[in-house]
């Protein structure tokens, strides 16, 4: 009896010493979550702007011929940008990027393509090589404090591949899985093409100006679409970084309160088993009372 009270005391201290750590970790998450959604909110503008700005100019200027808005039909490789977070503690946030991925990789083969993976954050990175799988590239280090130097490492990267031929081993068209933030309870795993560039058309009510280009619009082209695929990138890196503090909050507070719950499971069965050692020890005593009275009295 007093080995499994040993037993039982040394287990709530360990889950005790285990709730501290994910309390933090779920306070740290927290903090995070207000930075990473005041850094979505602040590259919104800058976004808004260069896509209007782009939509603009193809809108009216149709003859354009340009490469980042080229189909290339000719190219059966597809670049895929999976950005999944550097550390662990944060649920199945990694998971589902990266079956978002697997499951894109599958329709890409199916339509005769080869996908290549292009990996953000050292979960991805560890999933493939422990698969033993070719990576095209790789960016780890700042999956939960995303820069803007970082995507426009990574924009530099993707369109070059994609200026390039298979034979000078490029791409022809380039994809991107991450994880949307849409609330602190809710994170969408999104697949999104980049290259070729989409160019949505507006409605009637909402005509975009005619911007007049200097020296041409073919040459503010080149200046712009560049800025703009680093734009969208920087984009679904802080998407992804708000979603990966939230997806770890949520983690970790849960692995808190199983913890807690835990350490009152351990507490009632600690005082069962205490009382049951005093019930027994009261028994002992009387029996051994009773023991003494009776042979006293023969």
């Amino acid at each position: 009896m007093a080995a499994q009270l040993r037993q039982l005391r040394q287990q709530i201290r360990s889950v005790k010493s285990t709730a501290k750590i994910t309390r933090a970790q779920e306070m740290i998450a927290t903090s995070r979550i207000v930075k990473a959604q005041n850094a979505v909110a602040a590259s919104k503008p800058y976004a808004d702007q260069i896509t209007q700005a782009i939509t603009a100019l193809v809108s009216h200027h149709v003859s354009i011929d340009h490469p980042l808005l080229k189909e290339q039909p000719e190219d059966k490789r597809s670049a895929v940008l999976i950005v999944t977070s550097d550390r662990g503690f944060c649920g199945g946030y990694n998971a589902n990027v990266i079956r978002e991925a697997e499951s894109l990789i599958k329709a890409l083969r199916e339509q005769g393509k080869e996908p290549l993976p292009y990996l953000v954050g050292n979960k991805a990175l560890t999933w493939y090589r422990f698969r033993d799988r070719d990576i095209e590239a790789e960016w780890t280090g700042f999956s939960d404090r995303p820069a803007f130097a970082d995507a426009e490492r990574i924009g530099q990267r993707l369109a070059a591949d994609f200026l390039k031929t298979d034979a000078e081993g490029g791409v022809g068209e380039i994809h991107v899985v991450y994880t949307e933030f849409v609330s602190m309870l809710t994170q969408s795993v999104q697949v999104r093409r980049l290259l070729p560039l989409d160019i949505e058309e507006t409605a009637r009510e909402q005509v975009p100006p005619a911007y007049e280009f200097e020296p041409t619009a073919e040459t503010v082209l080149d200046q712009l679409l560049p800025g703009y695929v680093e734009s969208r990138i920087f984009h679904m890196l802080l998407q992804s970084a708000a979603s990966e503090h939230a997806s770890r909050r949520r983690a970790m507070k849960s692995a808190t309160d199983n913890a807690n719950e835990l350490i009152g499971v351990y507490t009632r069965q600690m005082n069962q088993a205490r009382q049951a050692a005093i019930t027994q020890e009261i028994s002992e005593i009387v029996g051994g009372a009773d023991a003494l009275a009776d042979s006293g009295g023969e």
